[in-house]
Protein backbone atom coordinates (compact mmCIF):
# COMPACT_ATOMS: atom_id res chain seq x y z
CA UNK A 1 0.00 0.00 0.00
CA UNK A 2 1.73 3.44 -1.15
CA UNK A 3 1.13 6.93 -0.21
CA UNK A 4 0.16 9.20 -2.26
CA UNK A 5 -0.26 12.22 0.17
CA UNK A 6 -3.69 12.59 -0.39
CA UNK A 7 -5.09 9.06 0.25
CA UNK A 8 -8.48 8.47 -2.05
CA UNK A 9 -9.06 12.21 -0.85
CA UNK A 10 -8.50 14.03 -4.66
CA UNK A 11 -9.23 17.71 -4.44
CA UNK A 12 -10.24 17.57 -0.82
CA UNK A 13 -7.03 19.35 0.40
CA UNK A 14 -3.40 21.08 -0.67
CA UNK A 15 -1.60 19.02 -3.25
CA UNK A 16 1.47 17.62 -1.65
CA UNK A 17 2.99 19.07 1.57
CA UNK A 18 1.23 22.07 1.45
CA UNK A 19 -1.69 19.84 2.67
CA UNK A 20 0.56 19.23 5.99
CA UNK A 21 3.79 21.46 5.61
CA UNK A 22 5.02 20.87 9.30
CA UNK A 23 8.23 19.03 10.10
CA UNK A 24 7.54 18.03 12.85
CA UNK A 25 4.27 17.83 15.15
CA UNK A 26 4.93 19.13 18.70
CA UNK A 27 0.89 19.92 19.26
CA UNK A 28 -2.59 20.55 18.27
CA UNK A 29 -2.67 24.09 18.64
CA UNK A 30 -0.59 25.55 15.75
CA UNK A 31 -2.40 23.31 13.36
CA UNK A 32 -4.96 24.44 10.92
CA UNK A 33 -8.74 22.73 10.71
CA UNK A 34 -7.80 21.05 7.17
CA UNK A 35 -4.16 19.91 8.37
CA UNK A 36 -6.29 17.83 11.66
CA UNK A 37 -8.42 16.64 9.68
CA UNK A 38 -6.10 15.94 7.02
CA UNK A 39 -3.97 13.67 9.17
CA UNK A 40 -7.57 11.83 10.08
CA UNK A 41 -7.98 11.24 6.31
CA UNK A 42 -3.87 9.60 6.00
CA UNK A 43 -5.25 7.58 9.35
CA UNK A 44 -8.35 5.63 7.32
CA UNK A 45 -5.74 3.71 5.06
CA UNK A 46 -3.98 2.29 8.40
CA UNK A 47 -7.49 1.70 9.55
CA UNK A 48 -8.08 -0.81 7.11
CA UNK A 49 -4.75 -2.09 6.96
CA UNK A 50 -4.57 -2.49 11.08
CA UNK A 51 -7.77 -5.08 10.34
CA UNK A 52 -6.52 -7.28 7.57
CA UNK A 53 -4.53 -10.61 8.75
CA UNK A 54 -1.69 -9.16 7.13
CA UNK A 55 -0.73 -5.89 8.65
CA UNK A 56 2.46 -5.10 7.22
CA UNK A 57 3.82 -2.75 4.76
CA UNK A 58 6.78 -1.36 3.52
CA UNK A 59 6.25 2.55 3.21
CA UNK A 60 8.93 3.11 5.58
CA UNK A 61 11.33 0.86 4.55
CA UNK A 62 15.41 1.44 5.21
CA UNK A 63 14.22 4.21 7.76
CA UNK A 64 14.97 4.45 11.37
CA UNK A 65 12.71 5.41 14.36
CA UNK A 66 13.76 6.71 17.53
CA UNK A 67 11.78 6.18 20.73
CA UNK A 68 13.10 8.45 22.89
CA UNK A 69 10.87 8.08 26.36
CA UNK A 70 11.87 10.03 29.06
CA UNK A 71 9.10 9.38 31.52
CA UNK A 72 7.46 5.93 31.83
CA UNK A 73 5.17 4.53 29.66
CA UNK A 74 3.15 1.63 28.41
CA UNK A 75 0.11 2.13 25.53
CA UNK A 76 1.75 4.82 23.83
CA UNK A 77 5.32 3.53 23.75
CA UNK A 78 3.76 0.03 22.37
CA UNK A 79 1.17 1.83 20.09
CA UNK A 80 4.01 4.19 18.44
CA UNK A 81 6.21 0.75 18.09
CA UNK A 82 3.54 -1.09 16.62
CA UNK A 83 3.22 1.53 13.95
CA UNK A 84 6.52 2.17 13.36
CA UNK A 85 6.99 -1.67 12.31
CA UNK A 86 3.69 -1.99 10.94
CA UNK A 87 5.32 0.56 8.14
CA UNK A 88 8.52 -1.62 7.72
CA UNK A 89 10.94 0.90 9.97
CA UNK A 90 13.67 0.68 12.28
CA UNK A 91 12.42 0.80 15.56
CA UNK A 92 14.16 1.46 18.69
CA UNK A 93 13.15 2.02 22.00
CA UNK A 94 14.97 4.28 24.04
CA UNK A 95 14.09 4.38 27.80
CA UNK A 96 15.27 6.88 30.09
CA UNK A 97 16.33 4.29 32.88
CA UNK A 98 18.71 2.49 30.66
CA UNK A 99 20.06 6.40 29.41
CA UNK A 100 22.89 8.96 29.98
CA UNK A 101 19.67 10.90 31.57
CA UNK A 102 19.69 9.27 34.40
CA UNK A 103 23.60 9.92 34.73
CA UNK A 104 23.59 13.85 34.50
CA UNK A 105 23.40 14.17 30.87
CA UNK A 106 21.70 17.37 29.35
CA UNK A 107 18.84 17.66 27.43
CA UNK A 108 20.64 19.43 24.84
CA UNK A 109 23.58 17.07 24.85
CA UNK A 110 20.61 14.15 24.45
CA UNK A 111 19.42 15.59 21.41
CA UNK A 112 22.95 15.98 19.88
CA UNK A 113 23.69 12.57 20.40
CA UNK A 114 20.25 11.08 19.35
CA UNK A 115 20.81 13.46 15.89
CA UNK A 116 24.27 12.34 15.12
CA UNK A 117 23.09 8.46 14.62
CA UNK A 118 20.95 9.43 12.20
CA UNK A 119 17.51 8.71 12.81
CA UNK A 120 14.36 9.89 10.43
CA UNK A 121 12.29 10.09 12.46
CA UNK A 122 12.33 10.31 16.54
CA UNK A 123 9.33 10.13 19.30
CA UNK A 124 9.97 11.85 22.51
CA UNK A 125 7.89 11.96 25.68
CA UNK A 126 9.76 14.08 28.57
CA UNK A 127 8.18 14.91 31.33
CA UNK A 128 9.02 18.92 31.14
CA UNK A 129 6.33 21.08 29.11
CA UNK A 130 8.70 22.31 26.38
CA UNK A 131 11.25 20.06 26.11
CA UNK A 132 9.80 18.23 22.77
CA UNK A 133 10.16 21.78 21.27
CA UNK A 134 13.74 22.22 22.49
CA UNK A 135 15.06 18.31 20.81
CA UNK A 136 13.21 19.62 17.84
CA UNK A 137 15.24 22.89 17.45
CA UNK A 138 18.29 20.45 17.90
CA UNK A 139 17.48 17.58 15.28
CA UNK A 140 17.49 17.57 11.53
CA UNK A 141 14.90 14.87 11.76
CA UNK A 142 10.83 15.19 12.53
CA UNK A 143 9.99 15.07 15.96
CA UNK A 144 6.78 14.04 17.25
CA UNK A 145 5.41 14.84 20.37
CA UNK A 146 4.54 11.54 22.76
CA UNK A 147 3.14 14.27 25.75
CA UNK A 148 5.26 16.73 27.10
CA UNK A 149 4.75 17.63 30.70
CA UNK A 150 1.65 19.46 31.35
CA UNK A 151 1.51 21.04 27.62
CA UNK A 152 0.09 19.10 24.82
CA UNK A 153 -0.32 15.01 23.48
CA UNK A 154 -1.17 15.60 20.16
CA UNK A 155 -1.06 11.98 19.07
CA UNK A 156 -3.81 11.26 21.70
CA UNK A 157 -6.38 14.03 20.41
CA UNK A 158 -6.44 12.99 16.74
CA UNK A 159 -6.88 9.32 17.75
CA UNK A 160 -9.81 10.28 20.09
CA UNK A 161 -11.49 12.56 17.02
CA UNK A 162 -10.79 9.33 14.96
CA UNK A 163 -12.22 7.16 17.55
CA UNK A 164 -15.18 9.25 17.95
CA UNK A 165 -15.36 9.87 14.17
CA UNK A 166 -16.12 6.34 13.42
CA UNK A 167 -18.57 5.85 16.37
CA UNK A 168 -20.85 8.51 14.74
CA UNK A 169 -20.35 7.03 11.40
CA UNK A 170 -21.52 3.55 13.15
CA UNK A 171 -25.03 5.37 14.24
CA UNK A 172 -25.26 6.40 11.10
CA UNK A 173 -24.61 10.17 12.48
CA UNK A 174 -20.77 10.95 10.86
CA UNK A 175 -19.67 13.97 9.20
CA UNK A 176 -16.35 15.64 8.63
CA UNK A 177 -16.32 17.66 12.03
CA UNK A 178 -18.02 17.68 15.12
CA UNK A 179 -19.90 20.71 14.48
CA UNK A 180 -22.90 20.49 17.30
CA UNK A 181 -21.53 18.14 19.52
CA UNK A 182 -21.12 18.65 23.07
CA UNK A 183 -18.04 16.64 24.80
CA UNK A 184 -17.16 16.84 28.46
CA UNK A 185 -13.96 15.97 29.96
CA UNK A 186 -13.78 15.41 33.11
CA UNK A 187 -10.68 14.90 36.04
CA UNK A 188 -7.53 16.23 36.03
CA UNK A 189 -7.47 18.90 34.43
CA UNK A 190 -5.07 20.68 36.33
CA UNK A 191 -2.05 18.04 34.92
CA UNK A 192 -3.76 16.51 31.82
CA UNK A 193 -1.86 17.12 28.49
CA UNK A 194 -4.00 15.03 27.08
CA UNK A 195 -7.06 17.53 28.11
CA UNK A 196 -5.55 20.85 26.66
CA UNK A 197 -4.46 18.41 23.16
CA UNK A 198 -8.48 17.60 23.07
CA UNK A 199 -10.13 20.88 23.77
CA UNK A 200 -7.32 22.37 20.77
CA UNK A 201 -8.50 19.39 18.53
CA UNK A 202 -12.22 19.50 19.25
CA UNK A 203 -12.76 22.90 19.05
CA UNK A 204 -10.68 23.19 15.51
CA UNK A 205 -13.30 20.41 14.34
CA UNK A 206 -16.70 22.28 15.77
CA UNK A 207 -17.45 21.02 18.96
CA UNK A 208 -18.32 22.49 22.32
CA UNK A 209 -16.18 21.63 24.89
CA UNK A 210 -16.58 21.66 28.63
CA UNK A 211 -14.05 20.46 31.59
CA UNK A 212 -14.85 19.65 34.68
CA UNK A 213 -12.85 19.35 37.98
CA UNK A 214 -12.24 19.93 41.50
CA UNK A 215 -11.35 23.45 42.13
CA UNK A 216 -7.78 22.21 42.90
CA UNK A 217 -7.62 20.58 39.85
CA UNK A 218 -9.16 23.30 37.07
CA UNK A 219 -6.54 25.58 36.41
CA UNK A 220 -6.92 29.03 35.72
CA UNK A 221 -8.17 30.19 32.24
CA UNK A 222 -9.70 27.69 30.32
CA UNK A 223 -11.88 30.36 29.09
CA UNK A 224 -8.86 31.39 26.99
CA UNK A 225 -9.26 28.36 24.52
CA UNK A 226 -12.82 28.44 24.49
CA UNK A 227 -13.53 25.56 27.21
CA UNK A 228 -16.20 26.05 29.53
CA UNK A 229 -15.55 25.54 33.23
CA UNK A 230 -17.35 23.46 35.66
CA UNK A 231 -16.78 21.97 39.14
CA UNK A 232 -20.47 20.42 39.37
CA UNK A 233 -20.25 17.05 37.18
CA UNK A 234 -24.02 16.68 36.94
CA UNK A 235 -24.14 20.14 35.52
CA UNK A 236 -21.19 19.45 33.17
CA UNK A 237 -22.96 16.26 31.90
CA UNK A 238 -26.47 17.44 31.34
CA UNK A 239 -27.16 17.20 27.85
CA UNK A 240 -23.68 16.10 26.48
CA UNK A 241 -22.77 13.79 23.72
CA UNK A 242 -19.96 12.89 24.96
CA UNK A 243 -18.21 12.02 28.61
CA UNK A 244 -14.40 11.70 28.60
CA UNK A 245 -13.03 11.19 32.01
CA UNK A 246 -9.19 11.38 32.83
CA UNK A 247 -7.37 9.57 35.44
CA UNK A 248 -5.75 11.58 39.08
CA UNK A 249 -2.25 11.64 38.34
CA UNK A 250 -0.95 11.58 41.19
CA UNK A 251 2.38 11.23 39.59
CA UNK A 252 2.51 14.64 39.46
CA UNK A 253 0.89 16.00 42.24
CA UNK A 254 2.71 17.18 45.20
CA UNK A 255 0.00 18.11 48.06
CA UNK A 256 -3.69 16.80 49.08
CA UNK A 257 -5.42 17.94 46.03
CA UNK A 258 -8.83 15.45 47.12
CA UNK A 259 -9.87 14.87 49.84
CA UNK A 260 -9.94 10.83 49.05
CA UNK A 261 -10.42 8.43 46.21
CA UNK A 262 -13.81 7.13 47.39
CA UNK A 263 -14.93 11.04 47.87
CA UNK A 264 -13.88 12.35 44.36
CA UNK A 265 -15.71 9.24 43.02
CA UNK A 266 -18.45 10.38 45.39
CA UNK A 267 -18.72 13.73 43.63
CA UNK A 268 -16.62 13.23 40.36
CA UNK A 269 -17.01 9.95 39.22
CA UNK A 270 -18.83 8.42 35.90
CA UNK A 271 -21.71 5.99 37.18
CA UNK A 272 -24.79 4.96 35.08
CA UNK A 273 -26.50 6.87 37.06
CA UNK A 274 -24.75 10.00 35.97
CA UNK A 275 -24.30 8.77 32.48
CA UNK A 276 -28.49 9.46 32.20
CA UNK A 277 -27.50 12.78 32.53
CA UNK A 278 -26.10 13.16 29.37
CA UNK A 279 -28.22 13.10 25.95
CA UNK A 280 -29.18 9.41 24.88
CA UNK A 281 -26.66 7.35 23.60
CA UNK A 282 -23.96 9.58 24.83
CA UNK A 283 -20.73 8.18 23.91
CA UNK A 284 -18.16 7.10 26.46
CA UNK A 285 -14.18 7.56 26.33
CA UNK A 286 -10.97 7.76 28.22
CA UNK A 287 -7.38 7.71 27.28
CA UNK A 288 -6.06 5.27 29.52
CA UNK A 289 -5.16 3.95 32.08
CA UNK A 290 -8.35 3.76 33.87
CA UNK A 291 -8.72 3.55 37.78
CA UNK A 292 -11.87 1.81 37.72
CA UNK A 293 -14.08 2.81 40.83
CA UNK A 294 -12.28 6.04 41.28
CA UNK A 295 -13.48 8.10 37.63
CA UNK A 296 -15.04 5.60 36.27
CA UNK A 297 -17.19 2.71 37.33
CA UNK A 298 -16.32 -0.77 35.62
CA UNK A 299 -19.74 -1.11 34.50
CA UNK A 300 -19.71 1.83 32.51
CA UNK A 301 -16.65 1.86 30.83
CA UNK A 302 -17.37 -1.67 29.59
CA UNK A 303 -20.80 -0.98 28.14
CA UNK A 304 -20.62 -2.20 24.62
CA UNK A 305 -23.11 0.29 23.19
CA UNK A 306 -21.79 3.19 24.68
CA UNK A 307 -18.36 3.05 25.40
CA UNK A 308 -15.49 3.25 22.86
CA UNK A 309 -12.69 2.68 24.80
CA UNK A 310 -11.15 0.14 23.44
CA UNK A 311 -11.78 1.55 20.12
CA UNK A 312 -9.63 4.69 20.60
CA UNK A 313 -6.28 2.18 21.70
CA UNK A 314 -7.13 0.55 17.86
CA UNK A 315 -7.18 3.80 16.49
CA UNK A 316 -4.30 4.99 18.25
CA UNK A 317 -1.94 2.69 15.91
CA UNK A 318 -3.75 3.89 12.43
CA UNK A 319 -3.07 7.71 13.77
CA UNK A 320 1.16 7.42 14.74
CA UNK A 321 1.12 5.38 10.66
CA UNK A 322 -0.26 8.35 9.96
CA UNK A 323 2.05 11.10 11.42
CA UNK A 324 5.02 8.62 10.75
CA UNK A 325 4.09 8.10 7.66
CA UNK A 326 3.38 11.99 6.88
CA UNK A 327 6.31 13.46 8.41
CA UNK A 328 8.88 11.10 6.59
CA UNK A 329 7.38 11.88 2.89
CA UNK A 330 9.66 14.10 2.55
CA UNK A 331 12.86 12.65 3.23
CA UNK A 332 11.73 9.93 1.16
CA UNK A 333 11.03 11.91 -1.81
CA UNK A 334 7.16 11.20 -2.17
CA UNK A 335 6.30 13.55 -5.11
CA UNK A 336 4.84 16.81 -4.24
CA UNK A 337 6.14 16.69 -0.44
CA UNK A 338 10.05 17.16 -1.53
CA UNK A 339 9.45 21.01 -2.82
CA UNK A 340 8.86 23.93 -0.80
CA UNK A 341 9.89 24.44 2.84
CA UNK A 342 8.64 23.36 5.87
CA UNK A 343 7.23 25.58 8.25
Amino acid sequence: MASTGTHDTPGRFPAGARAFPHRDLTGIGHLERHEILFLLAEAEQWVELNRQPSKHCDELAGLTIINAFFENSTRTLLSFEIAGKRLGADVVNMHAAQSSVKKGETLIDTAITLNAMRADAIVIRHGSSGAVDLIASKVDCPVLNAGDGQHEHPTQALLDALALRHALEDRGEGSEDFTGLTVTICGDILHSRVARSNVLCLQALGASVRLCAPPALMPAGVEAIGAQPFHDFDAALDGADVAMMLRLQSERMSGQFIPSAREYHHLYGLTRERLERCAPDALVMHPGPMNRGVEIDSEVADMLDRSIITRQVEMGVAIRMACLDVLTRKARGVPGWNDGQWV
